[in-house]
């Protein structure tokens, strides 16, 4: 009986008989490019640059509802990724500063403004803000009140807190906490208050705000959409003080 010589296959032929990875081990090389991107822009998020939008008006005129603002956090510190760890602290939050925090007691993070620093004294009579017994200074941004969606009239000013100013509103109709006692700053915690005067939830409800609670300073605005309606064009890139 004659034997068949057996030949060996063509190299392609063979290639293609060569068993292929599977299970996760080949779903892990196919996405590895895309998961390691999603890690480095989490990453990034976390320690260096993130962005949040504003659900509510209690910074106008300053933040509006549907601005998208960016956060710097390395403004204070730096921290270990995904946790609120610090390695190293450099220039601390001042007054005046706009930041983002997870106040005590609460869960989601706050955009509020800095108005009393460790070693201030801050008081609040009538709405208006003293400083280490200084008062502030208040200018008229518009002359007529504007309408809210309520109807009651918002009041438009500056307000100049040494040597700083910044836009404020007011709604004097609308029941809130307009004055209390003086207040010493402790050291490591920071007084918040919204530009919002009579309609922000703040240092005046939650108390003062430790330093490690501190995520990062607001920067600017990176797009802005009015909630219902359009793009806010004019509001794109906006910087923030």
């Amino acid at each position: 009986m004659a034997l068949l010589a057996e030949h060996p296959a063509p190299a392609s032929e063979a290639q293609s008989q060569k068993p292929t990875p599977g299970g996760w081990r080949g779903w892990l090389r196919g996405w590895r490019p895309y998961l390691l991107g999603a890690l480095l822009l989490l990453g990034c998020r976390s320690v260096v640059l993130d962005w949040n939008v504003v659900p509510s008006g209690s910074m106008k005129p300053t933040i509006l509802e549907g601005d998208y603002i960016l956060v710097n956090k390395l403004a204070y510190d730096l921290k270990v990724p995904f946790t609120d760890w610090h390695v190293l602290e450099w220039g601390g939050p001042s007054r005046g500063d706009i930041v983002v925090f997870t106040p005590p007691g609460e869960t989601e993070r706050f955009v509020k403004r800095i108005v009393g620093v460790p070693g201030d004294v801050i008081e609040m009579r009538d709405n208006r803000l003293f400083v280490n017994n200084e008062p502030a200074l208040y200018q008229t941004l518009e002359a007529d009140p504007l309408p809210s969606e309520d109807g009651a009239e918002q009041h438009l000013g500056l307000e100049i807190v040494a040597g700083r100013r910044h836009a404020v509103m007011f709604t004097p109709d609308t029941p809130s906490l307009d004055r209390f006692e003086p207040l010493a700053v402790p050291p490591g915690h920071y007084f918040m208050l919204g530009d919002n005067r009579d309609n922000s939830k703040d240092s005046r409800y939650f108390g003062l705000v430790p330093r490690e609670r501190i995520v990062g300073r607001a920067w600017s605005i990176a797009v802005s959409r009015e909630p219902g309606h359009g793009p806010r064009w004019q509001r794109f890139f906006s910087p923030l003080s």
